[in-house]
């Protein structure tokens, strides 16, 4: 069960990710259990996925059968051919990554010179940020920015969900969070996350297997490169390979 903002978000980057993967070979790293895949199938000439969690790899093969071709893939280390792609996808996974140069030197390796690889990865930047146990380390703009030129990347920033235009209650609540985080007292239990969650969002609702073309698009703001952004809960990132 997750929130409809959660559903928004997921709706909002497959669209996003669409405007670049249209007849393209695309593969999606870390795809979780593949809400985008058959959307992304849909639209690209060619699409691989992959996680590396053998469970969600089992129920996204699950649910699209033999329609997509999804494997067990660590984003480090894919085993796919040089220039084999032409966009690389990886959403709100990158600060799970032990190792994020490993993974963007992967990523140049598998990519075709004027390719794609498109992030999307929560804000570390904003007061009220809230990293999650699991992680390693969360970038924002500039540090996205530095790491990816130094490896033959240029950059476009967009920023998703804004701040301002979230409920009054998660407005109002926002210190409160802000507070809970300085001194640890956000709980690491999801059961308890659930019901944090219910109360700042309101009801929750079954997340979806797939989503599909033609639901609501939810545009994106441009950002400003090299500038820490503090009035959006996601970052975006296309960045192109060059050289």
């Amino acid at each position: 069960m997750v929130t409809q903002e959660q559903i928004d978000r997921i709706y909002q980057r497959y669209y996003w990710a669409g405007n670049f993967c249209r007849d393209k070979y695309v593969i999606e790293l870390a795809c979780g259990t593949g809400q985008g895949l058959g959307f992304l199938a849909s639209i690209s000439k060619s699409l691989i996925a992959g996680d590396i969690s053998a469970p969600m790899v089992a129920r996204a093969r699950a649910h699209y059968g033999e329609r997509i071709d999804i494997r067990l893939m660590d984003a480090q280390d894919t085993q796919l051919p040089d220039s084999s792609c032409d966009v690389v996808i990886l959403f709100e996974a990158i600060y799970y990554l032990p190792d994020v140069e490993k993974f963007i030197i992967e990523c140049r390796r598998i990519l075709r010179t004027g390719g794609y690889l498109l992030l999307a990865t929560a804000n570390k930047d904003l007061y009220d940020f809230n990293p999650s146990p699991y992680s390693f380390t969360y970038y924002g703009v500039v540090e996205m920015g530095d790491w990816l030129a130094r490896k033959g990347f240029s950059c476009q920033f967009f920023g998703g969900t804004p701040v301002g235009s979230v409920t009054l209650r998660q407005r109002l609540l926002r210190p409160v969070k802000a507070f809970a985080v300085r001194f640890n007292l956000i709980p690491d239990t999801m059961a308890t996350k659930k019901i944090i969650k219910r109360f700042i969002f309101g009801r929750l609702v079954p997340m979806p297997d797939e989503i599909a073309a033609g639901i609501r698009e939810i545009p994106l703001q441009a950002l400003v490169a090299g500038v820490a952004n503090t009035t959006h809960k996601v970052i975006y990132c296309a960045a192109r390979k060059y050289g």
